[in-house]
């Protein structure tokens, strides 16, 4: 049973003066988001891809945004978030096997996550 003379919470919902935000919460969260913006990121790729299919002039206002600046900017964030997630994925199956479960290790491979999908991203962005 858990200790009720605690003076901070169980878990993690109140970010702040009661809970001090730790590596592996916060790549847990990153791998949410990053599954939210990967899906994002397949919708925007579905409605190029239709744009394409349904008319030209449709395809070519969709196909600007995709080959701006801006629309670099989002695919280099979109492939970040796509190996933020795939790599969050692994260390979870990691750890489903029963290794690497130390909080030092854990914590290190928080840390590598955030590092990995940043040279994979710009990795991908130099290579494509």
């Amino acid at each position: 049973m858990a200790d009720m003379n605690r003076d901070r919470p169980l878990s993690p919902f109140m970010i702040g003066p009661y809970y001090r935000p730790q590596i592996t919460s916060i790549s847990s969260i990153m791998v949410r988001i990053t599954g939210i913006v990967s899906f994002g990121t397949a919708f925007l790729v579905v409605c190029w891809l239709l744009a394409a299919a349904f008319s030209e002039p449709a395809f070519d206002r969709i196909n600007w945004l995709m080959t701006s600046f801006i629309g670099d900017i989002i695919m280099v964030l979109a492939s970040w978030a796509i190996w933020y997630h795939m790599l969050g994925r692994l260390r979870h199956v990691i750890w489903d096997f029963g290794y690497c479960l130390e909080v030092p290790i854990s914590e290190k491979m928080g840390w590598g996550m955030f590092i990995g999908a940043t040279v994979l991203a710009l990795f991908t962005a130099i290579v494509v």
